[in-house]
């Protein structure tokens, strides 16, 4: 038997014991998840129950940001062994459909994603089972929680490498959680000439400027398209929109220089968004929106690993499994300057 995490209802947790998941398939391997972090998708099961079509049966265990080591492997496991400290990619494609043979696994017709309801169970368990493919061996010199940290950090590498040519632009980051502060390091990595930021809580503002944002600042406190504008008269190249708030897809569009690119990453909580149609058209912006990650997961692990990304300095609260519930609520409500927090299932 193991413990298990589980939604029951809305803003409902359990901590349960349920059998030890066991190996389906010669390719699969069983993980002793050792780090989960919360994400922000996680928080919308757990106070709505849904994410557009996406509804939750209860029970569910969420939870996707993992790491762990690999306990034990199928006959066919070539990518890892036993012992091996790994990190999870919670995306399982299934490597046949038009999507995964033109390079795209992140939107395959098939895809299973762990912690999504109808798909897979998430990782808020004492042991998880996946594919080999989802196994990313970690250097002895990086944490497990800087591990679990690389799956929030692969959307953003892949956000600014799908982007437009980064290296000397000034840019926008809407939203300094996790993702939007995994864009301006991936950003400054790619060389990018002047990052601007926001957010409505204090220590991510905090958290902008230290990682590099050349100004950085609280819609709820100034005008943050005066101040940025101001400082880039003619416009910004890019703008990434990464807390899902029709507020600061406003903010966007408005920040643009004609020609620039409006970047979705973050969940609206509505199933609709609107825009200026007029200002998109007269300006020629362009809208890209970002599913998860594609063939980012190394690479965040790489910047990782050479010290360029510190991912440890942005896990700001740490809970053990069985107060899980205090850290979704943390999260949720954005209190304590919560940038990341990450659930210990083993010491």
């Amino acid at each position: 038997m193991m413990k298990t995490v589980v939604l029951t209802g809305i803003r409902r947790m359990e901590l349960r014991e349920i059998p030890l998941p066991a190996l389906r398939g010669d390719r699969d391997v069983l993980v002793r998840v050792a780090r989960v972090g919360v994400c922000g998708s996680d928080v919308h099961y757990y106070t709505r129950g849904r994410i557009g079509d996406q509804v939750v049966e209860y029970p569910f265990t969420v939870g996707h940001e993992a790491a762990g080591v690999v306990e034990a492997a199928g006959m066919a496991v070539s990518r890892v062994s036993p012992g091996d400290r790994i990190a999870i990619e919670p995306a399982m494609s299934c490597g046949r459909c038009d999507q995964c043979r033109s390079g795209r696994p992140n939107t395959c017709r098939h895809l299973r994603f762990l912690s999504c309801p109808g798909q897979a169970s998430g990782c808020l368990s004492e042991y998880v089972v996946v594919p080999q493919e989802s196994c990313f061996p970690v250097p002895p010199s990086m944490t497990l929680e800087e591990a679990a940290f690389s799956e929030p950090l692969a959307i953003a590498v892949y956000a600014v490498r799908r982007s437009m040519p980064i290296d000397g632009a000034a840019i926008g980051v809407l939203g300094a959680g996790p993702i939007g502060l995994g864009v301006l390091l991936a950003a400054r990595s790619a060389r990018a000439a002047r990052i601007y930021a926001t957010d409505k809580v204090a220590g991510r503002i905090d958290a902008a400027r230290r990682a590099g944002a050349v100004w950085a600042g609280s819609p709820e406190r100034e005008d943050v398209t005066a101040e940025i504008l101001e400082r880039e008269p003619l416009g910004l190249d890019a703008v990434f929109e990464c807390c899902g708030q029709q507020e600061a897809l406003d903010q966007a569009v408005d920040l643009l220089k004609p020609g620039g690119k409006l970047v979705l990453i973050g969940i609206p909580p509505e199933d609709r968004i609107t825009f200026s149609t007029d200002e998109m058209r007269r300006r020629e912006i362009s809208l890209l929106s970002i599913r998860r990650q594609s063939h980012c997961v190394q690479p965040a692990l790489d910047l990782i690993a050479g010290g360029e990304i510190d991912a440890g300095s942005l896990i700001t609260h740490r809970f053990a499994l069985e107060r899980t519930q205090d850290a979704f609520d943390l999260v949720d409500g954005y209190r304590d300057g919560v940038i990341k927090a990450m659930i210990a299932i083993e010491s």
